[in-house]
Parts: C-alpha cells; sequence; structure tokens
C-alpha cells in the first residue's frame, strides 16, 4: 500500500494546468525514489502541450517518459528533473541524479533511467540535460564544418551553436532577432547577426526559431549543395516552405533531425543512456549558466505558467525550485 503521497504537475486543458497530489508507493525491486531539486519547462514542447496542439497523429510517438495521462488532457508532462536519491541501492542513495520526469515533487523510477552527476555539474545546471542531448543529437546528424549558422537562439540553438564552437576550423555563427543576444554567443565564443546581416554561402544551416520566418532565413542563407538542419516542431501547425526561386538550382538538402532516435552516425554502439550520460557530462562549463532563469518555485507554476511560455518574454531555461 501506498505509504506517502507526492505533488506533480498536470495540463488540464488549454491554458490551464494544476498540481495534484498522487499515491506514492515504496520503490521496488531495481528502482530508486528521487525527491526533486530542480526541473526545467521546455518552453516550445510544453506550450504546445498546454494549448492543445499535440497533433492526433503524434500521440504516442510524444509520450516522454514516465508521462502520465494522455493527450490532449489531463496530461503530466515535462521532461527535465534533478533530484536527490533517498531510496534504492545503497551506493545511490544520496546520489545527485538527472531524469527524464515530469515536473513531480517525489517519484520512482529504474534505476537505468537516472545519470548520476559528474562532479562539475551543479544540480541547477544540469536541467539543461534535456536541451543539451537534443543539441548533441542535431551536431552528430549534421557533421558540422566550414561555415556553420544556427538560426535560432533559444536554448537549442545556443546549445549547437555552443557545442559547434568547440569543432576546430568551424566558423559559427548564431542568427536571431533579438540583438540582445549577442551576448550569449559571445560566451559562447562564435559569431552573432540578426537576419539582416547574417552570412551567406554557408555549409550547413541549423534551424532552431520555431517559426515559419526562421525557416525561410534558414534557406536563404545556405550556400550551394549545403545542408538546412530542420530542429524546430511546430505542432499541428501547417508551416510555408519556400522551395522556390534558388532552392533547387542551389541543390540544398532539407533533413530533420529528432532527438527520438540516436543519430546514424553513432546508432552502433551509442544507447540512449550513453548519449544522455554524455549530454550531462557536456554541462561542466559555467558558460551554460546564462541559459538558466531564475527559479520559480514550483508551487506557483499554474499561475506563472502563462508568462513563463510566453515566446515574448525573453525566457530562455525556466528553472524551477521544490521545497
Amino acid at each position: 500500500m501506498p505509504d506517502r503521497t507526492t505533488e506533480a504537475l498536470w495540463y488540464v486543458g488549454a491554458g490551464c494546468a494544476e498540481i495534484r497530489n498522487e499515491p506514492l508507493a515504496e520503490p521496488g525491486p531495481g528502482e530508486v525514489r528521487v525527491r526533486a531539486l530542480y526541473s526545467a519547462i521546455s518552453r516550445g514542447t510544453e506550450r504546445l502541450v498546454l494549448a492543445g496542439r499535440v497533433p492526433t497523429s503524434e500521440f504516442e510517438r510524444m509520450r516522454a517518459p514516465f508521462m502520465g495521462g494522455s493527450f490532449p488532457f489531463p496530461v503530466k508532462y515535462g521532461y527535465s528533473t534533478v533530484g536527490c536519491v533517498e531510496a534504492g541501492p545503497a551506493e545511490m542513495v544520496g546520489r545527485i541524479v538527472f531524469v527524464l520526469h515530469p515536473h513531480q515533487s517525489l517519484f520512482n523510477v529504474p534505476l537505468s533511467a537516472v545519470v548520476a552527476l559528474p562532479d562539475g555539474v551543479p544540480p541547477a545546471r544540469a536541467v539543461l540535460a534535456a536541451n543539451m542531448e537534443t543539441a548533441l543529437n542535431a551536431v552528430w546528424d549534421a557533421a558540422p564544418a566550414g561555415r556553420v549558422t544556427i538560426v535560432g537562439a533559444g536554448v537549442v540553438g545556443a546549445l549547437v551553436a555552443f557545442l559547434c564552437g568547440r569543432l576546430a576550423g568551424a566558423q559559427v555563427t548564431l542568427v536571431d532577432i533579438k540583438p540582445a543576444r549577442a551576448e550569449l554567443a559571445q560566451k559562447f565564443g562564435v559569431s552573432f547577426a540578426t537576419p539582416e546581416a547574417a552570412p551567406t554561402d554557408c555549409d550547413l544551416v541549423v534551424h532552431a526559431s520555431g517559426t515559419a520566418a526562421g525557416l525561410a532565413t534558414a534557406l536563404s542563407l545556405a550556400g550551394f549543395e549545403a545542408t538546412v538542419l530542420e530542429l524546430s516542431w511546430y505542432g499541428d501547425a501547417l508551416v510555408p516552405v519556400p522551395l522556390g526561386a534558388a532552392f533547387h538550382s542551389r541543390r540544398l538538402r532539407l533533413v530533420s533531425s529528432q532527438v527520438g532516435h540516436v543519430a546514424p552516425s553513432h546508432r552502433e554502439g551509442w544507447t540512449h543512456h550513453r548519449r544522455l550520460a554524455d549530454a550531462v557530462a557536456l554541462l561542466a562549463d559555467s558558460r551554460l549558466d546564462a541559459l538558466l532563469a531564475p527559479a520559480v518555485a514550483f508551487h506557483d507554476l499554474p499561475a506563472r505558467l502563462p508568462d513563463i511560455l510566453n515566446a515574448k518574454n525573453g525566457v530562455l531555461c525556466q528553472l524551477i525550485s521544490y521545497p
């Protein structure tokens, strides 16, 4: 019989969320019980989930690990939590771990689902692991070299720029409509440009703005036989793609990248867990703290979500703290 309760955030209707109490049993064999310290809102995806804009065709593919309920509502959704192991194998008790889990104060998961944080990765910064995993998989998909431009300086786009900026010989530019994002590019050691001043004839353009205008910009910046890698997900929206003008004469490749599968270049020998552990280790860089917004208390989330998910508020990664 359950001997304790937990609290979890549920999306219960378009634009509406609430915190629900749930029973929690003792962890079973091979499980650990984790008490959340921090989680993070994935603003692009969770904005679509809260709005009820997950297409029916994607109801199963969009299920996050340990998700509760079903699309469209009610659904317990999220995939970026850091916590402390309270119960389980003795060697794990007291360890700080990352888990792909919805926003919840206390939960049980299989031991295989947690990644212990290495030295140098503080708990608050570790909430970026899910986005770093997406960015890492995108870099594997793209095999960047030469002139690389990333359109969209949100969390995922900025992390792609961060990773590409570490590659020898790559000339990396981060493009965004917000000039203030130039400071972020500077921190990551890459160039910055607004769309009007962005470099053209690029060898690779990664699109991560989540807008049709951004995709059009990305296509316009690609050089001859270049690749445009699409990282944005638009939910149920129909997005115009400008395939006229010089699209064919430049022999462009428009390809998608999605974290649900390990990139083909690394599929042999790489599991999802190994890739996630690698993403966590990549967070041992204090410059990445620039992506984190000041923490919002977990119990304040239902009231604060409309502002957090407002695309115009300038928030990058919204940190959530638990009591």
